[in-house]
């Protein structure tokens, strides 16, 4: 069976490599563009992201447009076998359009509107904006459609922020009225009672607000919902006169690491192609597991938006501008790193940027071309090597990941959890919480899938519930109906409390979860930082686990309802309380966990025995070094398994008995394998998968 996509773009059937490539910074100089080409060739670069904030000198007045220089650059590449994603200027207006239409500028939260600057600072619902951003995406795409060059539209940049101006109260207002038809529905579902908020009016609802309201919670998650859907429609906006002219032509936006402000799953619909920007923060502590797995985690994410392979658009080819210490990658990492988003499922390795801008806020940012502007830098040879290898693994390109595991993360429960007031509001850390529990089947070589609650679940045998704070009623029925079908399912404290209106759900936690778990969570506990309590595991209990270990920050009193106890607390007023719990139910398994454990080895043994038991896919079957991952990727005849080392030493990788070769030097590895610090191999095997 083949497990294999097409190319993101016919033009260009191998791994695409590249960067964001800003031509106009340098007209004044013909000379670099040639002498860009000349690096461009020798770094192994096949693509590029053109025109990301051009529309001061593709428009420098109104309706004046300039499209020579643009039309040099595209001829000049695509001739010498370079493509580009051709980007839409919107990420930053022309200081004309905000001098003569003010409308155009942000308001913020205070109800102030901005002066012009910065990136994203417009408003997506000016109607003056919508429609020059029409006009210009409409010229674009009469021009360039059909360029030989242009494999496809790079939309805008990193969409984020909002606006509070009367354009967007209006529209807000609007968007109520389609969700909830009348006022008594609205005001039900945020429970306006409270505090006597019952609004009598629909001009009475505004968007949330410091020197206004803020503490309706109802009202806050329908607002962030509202911001991701109206720049979702903005980005629609924006597609239509592209899409009108050459419908093949796709479509991406570029996204961010694990994104508050906007609802990924969603977006994910309207773009043809996954693609986002990873900017990890290497070598602040001996070993990179922690980054690595938080990393991988977001690669897991957004392969999983759409189920197939997906872009690293950005990165950095040595160190950024911003962090807050912007370390050099040291030797191996950049390759390292490049091959963690290709085993994850990315089908491209793009940088941001290609040239070192002389002046302004990112003159100091990464890039492949060094100020200095010649091929004989150490990060110009770490990129051009990395092209080799990629030319080296054009099998890979389109295969999938065969995850039959899932986590479950969903942006408007992320968006309640942070907005509950609950049990410990000086830091719940809810994405550290997924990511702890991700953490585990990554060090155990188990790939994962990061789904939402209206994806289907009939592919995995082991799900993952990590503070499922916001329940709704027919999620709560589909995960109970899962564990019936013979899944099995993990939930942890904090789950079940709330619904889609972040209403408390009066049946108990964890809501309509009760049946399925086992249990009753009664009341939780928040502990202070320098609080703990235990977990000590039963004896003789069913996964035969042993063992003490420390319980932080939340704990739950909850009660066995027809649930097994697997391990107990060990301290306070609840020490002999169940923690840790399973409860057969129909043909699969539901545990509890009602506290946060503080030790990873905790979740990586209990984990290691669930996947046992349920016999979950591993990558490898053997027992992996500590920080060394392995990733598979697959086409349904081969596996390419993606062996990297995190650990921050050099480490011994145990194989187990089926043949293996290297990908790149066609070379048979056997038994073991021996990784340098920052060491990565890619290996190839017969397939044994079967999804």
């Amino acid at each position: 069976m083949t497990m294999k996509f097409p190319a993101i773009s016919g033009k260009l059937p191998v791994f695409m490599h590249g960067a964001d490539y800003n031509p106009e910074q340098w007209l004044h100089d013909p000379a670099i563009l040639q002498e860009d080409i000349r690096l461009m060739k020798l770094a192994n670069c096949n693509v590029m992201s053109v025109g990301i904030f051009s529309w001061g000198k593709l428009e420098p007045e109104e309706g004046v447009f300039t499209w020579d220089w643009l039309d040099q650059v595209l001829d000049l590449l695509v001739k010498n076998g370079i493509y580009v994603w051709l980007a839409t200027p919107s990420g930053a207006r022309p200081a004309w359009m905000s001098e003569k239409y003010p409308e155009v500028l942000r308001v913020e939260k205070n109800r102030q509107r901005n002066l012009h600057g910065m990136r994203h600072n417009h408003c997506l619902t000016s109607p003056v904006y919508r429609e020059k951003v029409r006009m210009m995406n409409s010229k674009l795409a009469e021009r360039y459609s059909f360029h030989p060059a242009v494999l496809g539209w790079h939309v805008s940049n990193e969409y984020g922020g909002e606006c509070h101006c009367e354009y967007c109260q209006d529209a807000f207002r609007s968007w109520l009225k389609q969700k909830y038809g009348t006022l008594e529905a609205l005001n039900q579902a945020w429970w306006t009672t409270f505090w006597s908020h019952t609004f009598t009016s629909w001009s009475q609802v505004e968007s949330p607000a410091p020197h206004g309201e803020m503490m309706v919670h109802g009202h806050n998650l329908d607002w962030r919902r509202f911001v991701s859907d109206q720049t979702i429609d903005f980005f629609r906006h924006e597609i239509q006169p592209l899409k009108a002219v050459n419908p093949d032509l796709p479509c991406t936006a570029n996204m961010m690491d694990l994104f508050y402000g906007l609802d990924y799953r969603e977006f994910a619909k309207a773009v043809d192609v996954v693609s986002w920007d990873a900017y990890p923060t290497w070598h602040s502590e001996s070993s990179e597991t922690g980054v690595a797995s938080w990393f991988a985690f977001n690669h897991d994410l957004f392969r999983s938006l759409k189920k197939k392979p997906f872009m690293l658009m950005e990165s950095t080819p040595s160190q950024t501008n911003w962090q807050r210490t912007s370390k050099l990658k040291r030797p191996g990492m950049h390759r390292l790193s490049s091959l963690q988003a290709v085993a994850h499922g990315s089908d491209t390795v793009q940088y941001f940027q290609w040239r070192k801008s002389r002046g302004s806020s990112e003159k100091f940012h990464g890039a492949v071309v060094d100020h200095v502007g010649h091929e004989h830098t150490r990060v110009f040879q770490d990129v051009a090597s990395l092209g080799r290898t990629l030319g080296e693994l054009t099998e890979v390109l389109g295969t999938t990941v065969p995850a039959e595991a899932a986590i479950l993360f969903d942006w408007d429960n992320r968006w309640a959890v942070l907005d509950a007031q609950g049990p410990r509001n000086g830091g719940i850390h809810y994405e550290e919480t997924v990511v702890q529990h991700y953490r585990a089947l990554w060090q155990l070589g188990v790939p994962t899938d990061i789904i939402g609650a209206f994806d289907s679940l009939n592919r995995y045998k082991l799900l993952i519930a990590p503070m499922v704070y916001l329940l709704r009623e027919e999620t709560g029925r589909k995960l109970t109906e899962y564990v019936k079908q013979g899944g099995t399912l993990l939930v942890t404290y904090w789950s079940g409390v709330v619904d889609e209106h972040d209403l408390c759900h009066l049946t108990g936690c964890p809501g309509p979860l009760r049946e399925v778990t086992g249990i009753w969570a009664e009341e939780i506990d928040s502990l202070h930082d320098h609080d703990h309590n235990g977990l000590i595991f039963q004896q003789e209990n069913p996964l035969g686990l042993k063992g003490s270990y420390t319980v932080h920050e939340l704990c739950e009193r909850i009660h066995c309802e027809g649930a097994e106890i697997l391990a107990a607390y060990s301290s306070d007023f609840y020490a002999g309380d169940p923690v840790l719990t399973v409860n057969r139910f129909g043909e699969g398994k539901a545990y509890y966990l009602a506290a946060r454990v503080k030790e990873d080895e905790f979740y990586e043994m209990l984990y290691a025995r669930i996947v046992s038991e349920t016999g979950v896919l591993k990558c490898l079957d053997s027992t992996l070094p500590k920080g060394v991952s392995v990733e598979m990727r697959t086409d349904g005849t081969h596996d390419y398994l993606f062996v990297l080392n995190f650990s921050g030493q050099e480490a011994l990788v145990d194989l187990d008995d089926r043949a293996y070769s290297d990908l790149e030097s066609g070379q048979v590895v056997q038994h073991r394998l021996q990784l340098p610090v920052h060491g990565s191999t890619v290996l190839k095997r017969k397939t044994l998968v079967n999804v």
